[in-house]
């Protein structure tokens, strides 16, 4: 498994998330959203595999005038800007190569080989 953990430090369900893979001995990558953020093919591949950008946009972020603007602007638009302004996206997003997830989904993360 190559697992990666998408989240920032303040983040509880990011806290969980790392706290579970750690407890069962798999080693992870964690990404500060913060500091670095998702590039455009991590992002593109991880919306692919959540099925569409929807499911990674958090209605409860804290730059809510970001979050406005995105669900306002141009579709051809939206990708560029949510790279911009990713503190919009929900946490943790964990992903395994292809497999991807968005929140706490411990179900879905025991199935992972």
């Amino acid at each position: 498994m190559n697992i990666q953990i998408f989240g920032t430090r303040k983040c509880f369900d990011t806290k969980k998330a790392e706290r579970y893979f750690k407890e069962r001995g798999i080693k992870y990558q964690f990404i500060d959203l913060k500091e670095k953020g998702m590039s455009k093919g991590e992002y593109q591949s991880v919306k692919l595999a959540v099925g569409g950008r929807d499911f990674l946009l958090s209605e409860n972020c804290r730059d809510q005038d970001a979050l406005a603007l995105i669900q306002y602007i141009a579709d051809e638009e939206k990708d560029e800007k949510i790279l911009e302004n990713q503190q919009v996206l929900k946490t943790p997003i964990v992903r395994n190569g292809k497999l991807a997830t968005v929140g706490f989904e411990p179900d879905i993360w025991k199935d992972w080989k």
